[in-house]
């Protein structure tokens, strides 16, 4: 047994059995390779990852291979979900040595300083393809490190640094107009004309390149960027990146028609897919991405709920097989006989036209490269940009698009009810603070944009935990919430991605304690991670654990928080009339040069630009709350794609929405009626009360 078994993490309880000699991070492990004059050998991943599980049973697993690692290291096993900071560090070491990236992540560290001196990713239990093995790397590191220990420490100084000057972003100019339409533009160089998204193979769905495009086109009226927009999010729904039959997004796609995915489902990634489908159907009224965004969420809320309204974080890759083999994509995945024996032979056909099954299977095994006899369903006729994704396929099979709906419900159904037969995968249950924000955010959105209650309520009761479970007793965010137990002290995409969620829950509910909240996480968050020239690092200035301080601004597979945070100084600003939130995001827009010289990367800090740019609208909406004209304005309000608008609803007579938005005291009902104040930039048009002209108002605004 190692020291694994009483963490909190899925992914390090997984390891507790393993012959190697875990330690979590902590001083205590490296006091005792500092003990033994042993390197550490640091070990990053996550409980859904398969290459990490394929790590673990060829090496973790292995006896030889962890006596190995046990007499030249003191082994050390992190969650990259729990601790983000300690693994952006080393991922940067990585890239910075190798050009690239990706989980598992492997580091050899020296025991002192906690610099890395070696770096890669998967490595197999014995050399390789040129892959240097687990028990080779250890003879050889435990060799160097005793006939040559300065000579390594030398090494490790050379690359510390380079991950330190990755770190040391100094301020350059604002971001201006023609740096957005750099943006726009390097999006429209990658973009795949054929089967959507950006870039070749491997595709991630980054739902923020989309949103950064919607919010573009509303000021420029370019259309090409919604055109961008919405084949990427059409042929994602229609690929076997998402679940055809219970909903929900794969982690990426192998190749670059969206068919063969890894089979990962993380919260954040449905957050953000939900998020974009949400402001695309607000943008354009196209049903088919309601359908897409409900369909996302209605999997979280089924599958990634806990009973106090949290969500859990994943689901794994990995399951067991027919054979009882643990398989990649074994939950997901369909033989044709699998849907002969549940569906009878002709709708087996239906599946087989519809989803594009083959005898041989198209899921092919990532070793070999040759079929398996499984198949990934995916809707089989791209028809790229399509508002109706059966419609091609009604035609070809000589049927209504109703009717091939309503057939492809009933098949959908049963092969569920056969689904929820096998073994499911792994769940990681951990509630993260960051991931939750955002999809709060995501849930709060949909309940605005498709008046659902039921939404709305799932935002409000996960924002109420969170604010009730995840704080310290001073009020401070707490990142990891699992078992009952909160633990470790929140970076800045908790209170980034939060205060998002909170403001996306207070335009859904109204309810003043929410944008209160976020007011407050806000203002939390710049005395802890402001930077002196603007915008926001990742850690604290008092994380004694880590060698750099980063300043992490290009996004991800989801948005930066640093970026996140200074789109919500900015609503804020305009929610409350604060000239010190305004001032603040803006500091942060003067970006360094890397911004400019990658700019696709920087899509979230874009949306955040083109927010400072405006025009912005201000809405306050006097009126009683759920009087039938009050509703009616709100409704009038809603009927606009505006994103860069904020909404306040102010009560007569409640002083918690005042105190907060001091402005909007003086605009109150007009002769008893619910009144709408529209404003651009600070200046207000004359009140009405009349929903009509309120839309007019602000559809003119908005331009």
């Amino acid at each position: 047994m190692n020291r694994l078994a009483d963490t909190h993490s899925p992914y390090l309880l997984g390891h507790a059995d393993n012959p190697v000699d875990w330690w979590p991070w902590c001083d205590e492990a490296f006091a005792e390779a500092r003990r033994r004059d042993v390197p550490v050998f640091l070990s990053i991943g996550y409980a859904t990852c398969h290459w990490c599980h394929v790590m673990e049973h060829e090496s973790f697993e292995d006896s030889v291979t962890a006596q190995a690692l046990n007499e030249a290291f003191v082994p050390i096993k992190v969650d990259r979900e729990e601790r983000p900071d300690v693994d952006g560090i080393y991922m940067s070491a990585v890239i910075a040595a190798t050009g690239g990236g990706g989980w598992p992540l492997t580091a050899l560290l020296t025991p002192d300083t906690r610099e890395p001196f070696w770096v890669g990713t998967y490595l197999p239990r014995e050399s390789r393809g040129g892959r240097m093995g687990v028990r080779d790397l250890a003879a050889s590191v435990s060799r160097h490190w005793r006939e040559n220990a300065d000579g390594v420490r030398r090494s490790a100084v050379e690359l510390a640094g380079a991950v330190r000057s990755m770190a040391d972003l100094a301020p350059g100019n604002a971001l201006q107009d023609r740096d957005l339409d750099a943006v726009s533009n390097a999006l429209a160089r990658r973009f795949d004309p054929e089967f959507g998204g950006f870039g070749m193979a491997p595709k991630f769905p980054t739902p923020h390149h989309v949103l950064f495009l919607l919010r573009r086109a509303a000021q420029t009226r370019d259309g090409r960027l919604v055109s961008m927009a919405l084949a990427t999010l059409r042929a994602i729904r229609r690929g076997g990146i998402f679940d055809q039959v219970g909903g929900g997004l794969h982690r990426y796609s192998t190749d670059k028609m969206w068919v063969l995915p890894h089979f990962e489902k993380m919260l954040s990634d449905q957050a953000m897919y939900a998020l974009a489908c949400v402001e695309a159907h607000d943008a354009t009224g196209a049903p088919d991405l309601r359908e897409a965004a409900e369909a996302t969420l209605d999997y979280v809320l089924r599958d990634l709920r806990n009973d106090r309204g949290g969500f859990f974080s994943a689901e794994d890759a990995d399951s067991l097989d027919a054979d009882g083999h643990r398989e990649e994509g074994a939950f997901y995945t369909w033989t044709t006989a699998d849907l002969a024996d549940v569906l009878g032979p002709e709708d087996a056909r239906l599946a087989a036209d519809v989803w594009g099954t083959d005898p041989d299977g198209n899921f092919l095994d990532e070793a070999t490269h040759k079929a398996t006899g499984a198949n990934v369903l995916h809707l089989l006729d791209p028809a790229i940009g399509s508002p109706s994704p059966l419609a091609a396929t009604a035609a070809r099979l000589g049927m209504t698009v109703e009717g091939l709906r309503i057939r492809l419900d009933s098949v959908r159904e049963r092969l569920f009810e056969a689904r929820s037969s096998r073994p499911r995968p792994l769940l990681d249950d951990k509630v993260l603070t960051d991931w939750n924000g955002l999809a709060i955010a995501a849930f709060a959105s949909a309940a605005r944009v498709f008046g659902r209650d039921d939404y709305a309520r799932a935002a409000t009761e996960a924002a109420n935990f969170l604010l009730s479970e995840m704080r310290t007793g001073d009020g401070d965010l707490l990142h990891r919430w699992r078992d009952g137990q909160a633990g470790i002290p929140g970076l800045v995409d908790d209170y980034a991605f939060l205060v998002w969620g909170l403001i996306e829950v207070y335009h859904a509910t109204f309810n003043p304690a929410h944008l209160g909240a976020a007011l407050d996480l806000h203002s939390r968050m710049l005395a802890h991670f402001e930077a002196p020239g603007g915008g926001t690092y990742r850690s604290t200035a008092d994380a004694p654990d880590l060698i750099v301080r980063q300043r992490a601004l290009d996004d991800g597979a989801i948005p930066a928080g640093n970026s996140v945070a200074v789109l919500n100084g900015l609503r804020l600003a305009r929610l409350t009339g604060r000239s010190d939130l305004e001032d603040a995001a803006r500091r942060a827009l003067d970006v360094p040069d890397v911004v400019r010289e990658h700019p696709s990367g920087f899509t979230f800090l874009a949306m955040a630009a083109a927010f400072a740019e405006g025009p912005s609208q201000e809405i306050v909406i006097a009126g009683e709350p759920d009087a039938p004209d009050t509703l009616a304005m709100l409704d009038a309000a809603r009927s606009v794609y505006a994103p860069h608008a904020v909404v306040v609803l102010r009560p007569p007579g409640v002083t918690s929405i005042t105190d907060l938005v001091p402005f909007a005291a003086e605009q109150t009902m007009v002769e008893g009626r619910a009144t709408a104040y529209v404003c651009e930039n600070h200046a207000c048009q004359a009140p009405t009360t009349d929903p009509e002209e309120a839309a007019r108002l602000l559809a003119e605004a908005v331009g």
